[in-house]
């Protein structure tokens, strides 16, 4: 197994992934809060994880991934109350939609997918350890955590106390003994339709509270891998680490990893708040499952990756070649003396999950097969393709027995021979109009059909 290195955003370093017992490797990922359908952004980390988790199992490890939904939360509250709807059939409702739309991915799912409200017991326990420890309190129905009681709180963003804003606005901060003290309990208000009870009276939990207990519910603390965007750094994965510390004497995690923002136009994250959000399932119908992959993978995952039709579009030849590739390639195992190429991209997923250099790799595979004039088996193909999770990727042959375009196409290669590339760029356009996209193969040019706009 290759020594597998991570960054991690407490220590700013690589920090070398060490497994648990028999290879085991807890994955907790923080996953959407379901108030509306997610976008192509809340993808990213639901991909990084996914198939970091496929490059583990590669290694011979066991991962275990856990993805939570938030369905309570004050954001379903206020998209609720905006339709109409009850807040609990909007997050059921909602929760579907994610579901059916990561679905549509075709990277499977996570290996258990906890909901907050199925969660209430183990939230409201870990709050009243924090409360009988001293780091939380109650007041008038709401129980706040007390900041200034964990010694290490910051060391996860790097920031001082004093420059610190929960961002939970005004409202309880009359409650509050310390502005930095954020809610663990929320006290029921009027207009809300759900609530739970608890020793503190009926309301519903905050949700930094949620995250801590359903990561320690199902793997544990000092889990190896805590994953999530790089916004949620401040202040929520700070709180969700010193809840833990301060309740349970340990760490939640032993490396945190934080994928970049997709970004729109003028370096703007996208977000449901700003409304320039690119919805999943619209851009899976638009361009479909490989090529969204492909362009999730583009970039370093620590990296922001900008959202854009043309780098959709690059998503899509890329696969595209792929195909074209496994249609030249025979079944069966790889030669040997490509295996270099194979190394060098499960080499790069080692070092910090480098997915563009471990692409690099596979097109260095797949332009020496190109050139091959020996038969060059799939093996090492298939294996790579599996690991980024285009394993269902069809090949694609190409295209003889249309006697008009393979006539076309003599007819260019002659122009071409003769030094006349006008004519041979009109024939080229003419193939073009009739849809079909010269490529150069092994033997010559070759015809396949052209990719819709």
């Amino acid at each position: 197994m290759r020594e597998i290195r991570l960054h991690d955003t407490a220590s700013g370093e690589l920090k070398r992934l060490e497994p648990g017992p028999s290879g085991r490797v807890g994955i907790y990922a923080c996953g959407p809060t379901v108030y509306s359908r997610i976008h192509i952004g809340n993808a990213r980390p639901f991909v990084v994880f996914l198939l970091l988790a496929r490059f583990l199992a590669h290694e011979g490890l066991d991962p275990v991934t856990v993805f939570n939904v938030t369905d309570i939360n004050d954001k379903i509250y206020v998209a609720a109350t905006a339709t109409g709807r009850p807040s609990a059939q909007l997050a059921v409702e909602m929760t579907r939609l994610y579901r059916a739309d990561t679905d549509a991915l075709g990277l499977g799912r996570p290996t258990y997918e906890p909901l907050a409200t199925e969660s209430i017991d183990e939230i409201v326990g870990e709050i009243g350890t924090l409360v009988e420890r001293g780091h939380a309190y109650e007041a008038g129905g709401d129980v706040f955590f007390r900041v200034r009681s964990d010694p290490r709180y910051g060391s996860l963003s790097h920031r001082r106390l004093d420059d610190m804003n929960q961002g939970e606005g005004v409202e309880g901060a009359e409650r509050k003994a310390d502005p930095l003290d954020f809610a663990l309990w929320k006290g029921k208000k009027p207009d809300e339709d759900t609530s739970w009870p608890s020793p503190w009276g009926p309301g519903r939990p905050g949700w930094h509270i949620e995250c801590s207990a359903m990561a320690e519910g199902l793997l544990g603390t000092e889990i190896q891998i805590h994953g999530g965007g790089s916004d949620l750094i401040f202040p929520h994965h700070e709180n969700e680490a010193a809840q833990t510390r301060s309740a349970r004497g340990a760490e939640l995690a032993r490396i945190w990893m934080h994928n970049g923002m997709i970004q729109t136009a003028g370096e703007e994250k996208m977000a449901k708040s700003v409304g320039n959000i690119a919805p999943l399932h619209e851009v899976v119908t638009e361009y479909g499952r490989e090529a969204a992959i492909m362009y999730l993978i583009s970039g370093h995952y620590r990296q922001p990756l900008l959202f854009s039709g043309e780098a959709l579009q690059d998503a899509r030849r890329r696969v595209q070649r792929l195909r074209e590739v496994l249609g030249r390639v025979t079944t069966g195992p790889s030669p040997e003396t490509m295996a270099r190429h194979r190394d060098g991209f499960y080499d790069a997923l080692a070092d910090d999950f480098n997915t563009p250099r471990a692409l690099a790799a596979l097109a260095a595979w797949t332009r020496e097969a190109n050139a091959s004039t020996e038969p060059v088996g799939d093996g090492h193909l298939r294996e790579m393709l599996e690991t980024i999770g285009l394993e269902a990727l069809e090949p694609l042959e190409a295209i003889a027995g249309d006697e008009e375009a393979e006539a076309l196409l003599a007819e260019r290669e002659a122009a071409r021979a003769a030094r006349d590339f006008a004519r041979a760029d009109a024939l080229r356009d003419e193939l073009g109009a009739l849809g079909w996209e010269i490529r150069d193969g092994p033997s010559g040019p070759e015809l396949f059909p052209r990719e819709s706009p």
